[in-house]
């Protein structure tokens, strides 16, 4: 290892002894895995780090409950120098979803937000979008709905509703916002009056389509429980189980420890920015707009590994956890889980999180029944409920080079697991 890289390394792990762990801690070797090789991660990001290939990471790796493995690498804000520290906070981008899933699900387990409920009796303006079908010519023919909109259509991204890419070869993406644009350019009647005025991307029920389903979730949790989403998730979810700086909302304290990407994709060499990080949202974006630390979602994974209680404190209830978790792309509904992150072969998808159906398919490693989702930011995480196993990994990187750092966690993770 080269002196930058065993600098870089040295400056995350001393930061370690400052910060009080999220969940109780345990030697590695006394978990089943191999603390030594587990510290091929400290060497994989010292590499990363010492090539400029990433700022920074904060990985916590949790087995029985223990925290194994908790460590922050390199630099927090590349641009000023500062070294990451454990209680950097990420913006979590998609991440947000499976915290809004669980919101959703405390108002089921009341009777409150029933999976078949019509999107229509909380948002009439859903049932006048058309469904487009692209024709040979390149138009679009504009159908009716052929079934409604269900509430369990939005956790499980088959509402038809998707995501926006501006030089896709997709004619309805095209037309749609960009994942973070609705809260950063208006509030959320702004957002409903806009996305109703678009088409779906499919019939609804039909096919896994990744897109807004989430953000409209969470205008639903706040018409049914007459609070703003973030006070919901603070009051149901975030205080209970002590995610501490979990937010929509930074405050200048938080500001100041928030992870920062390079200036420049370090793959493309173009300009790349987190635009969430500089400019304040108008309404809480149940699909991609909060903030937390690794360690707060360290306690949030661990919360459903646990079948939805930590620390005495109960959030769901097993039951419902384990419905969560479930497969629910039936034989009738089209799985492309996989074309969102090319190692999710042989994933489909339950109520806010990726499930793993099988042994094989994926390039990564894990067991059936493994959950898990990440953020367009560089963020993830994954539940192996085989393995007793709770991983979080957050960086500031939003380009395609993310991609490469969860799938390699993953390898490594897993190489560690002895017994």
């Amino acid at each position: 290892m080269n002196k930058l890289a065993i600098a870089t390394a040295a400056a995350g792990f001393a930061l370690n002894s400052l910060h009080s762990a999220p969940l109780p801690e345990a030697a590695a070797d006394e978990a089943g895995v191999s603390q030594q090789r587990l510290a091929k991660l400290d060497d994989f990001f010292a590499r990363e780090i010492a090539t400029k290939r990433v700022p920074g990471a904060v990985v916590a790796i949790a087995r029985d409950g223990k925290l194994i493995h908790y460590k922050a690498y390199g630099q927090l804000d590349p641009t000023k120098g500062k070294p990451m520290r454990l209680d950097a906070i990420f913006a979590l981008a998609s991440m947000t979803k499976p915290m809004v899933a669980v919101a959703g699900l405390i108002l089921m387990e009341q009777g409150r937000l029933p999976l078949q409920a019509k999107l229509t009796d909380y948002y009439p303006e859903f049932a006048n979008m058309k469904v487009a079908v692209p024709q040979h010519d390149g138009s679009l023919e504009f159908r009716a709905q052929s079934s409604a909109i269900y509430i369990h259509d939005l956790y499980r991204h088959t509402s038809g509703l998707t995501y926006g890419a501006p030089g896709s070869s997709d004619q309805v993406a095209r037309l749609y916002p960009g994942f973070a644009d609705p809260p950063l350019r208006g509030d959320k009647q702004a957002f409903i009056e806009a996305i109703t005025k678009l088409p779906l991307a499919h019939q609804p029920g039909t096919e896994f389509e990744y897109g807004f389903s989430t953000d409209v979730l969470g205008a639903v949790i706040e018409q049914v429980s007459e609070h703003r989403l973030g006070d919901y998730l603070t009051r149901n979810l975030w205080k209970p189980i002590k995610m501490q700086d979990a937010t929509f909302h930074l405050s200048e304290w938080q500001r100041e420890r928030l992870a920062r990407p390079f200036s420049e994709d370090p793959l493309t060499g173009k300009p790349q920015d987190i635009e969430l990080l500089e400019s304040q949202t108008k309404f809480d974006c149940g699909g991609a707009c909060a903030f937390a630390t690794v360690g707060d979602y360290v306690r949030f994974g661990q919360m459903l590994l646990n079948g939805g209680e930590l620390d005495g404190q109960r959030i769901l209830g097993p039951r419902t956890v384990g419905h969560m978790i479930s497969n629910h792309l039936g034989p009738e509904i089209k799985n492309i889980v996989a074309n969102v992150e090319p190692h999710r072969a042989g994933f489909g998808f339950g109520l806010g999180v990726a499930v793993r159906l099988t042994g094989g398919l994926s390039a990564v490693p894990g067991n059936p029944g493994e959950f898990t989702w990440t953020g367009a930011y560089g963020t993830q995480f994954f539940c192996d409920p085989k393995e007793r196993l709770v991983v979080v990994v957050g960086t500031a990187a939003p380009g395609e080079i993310r991609k490469y750092y969860r799938e390699q966690v993953q390898y490594i993770v897993y190489a560690a697991i002895i017994r």
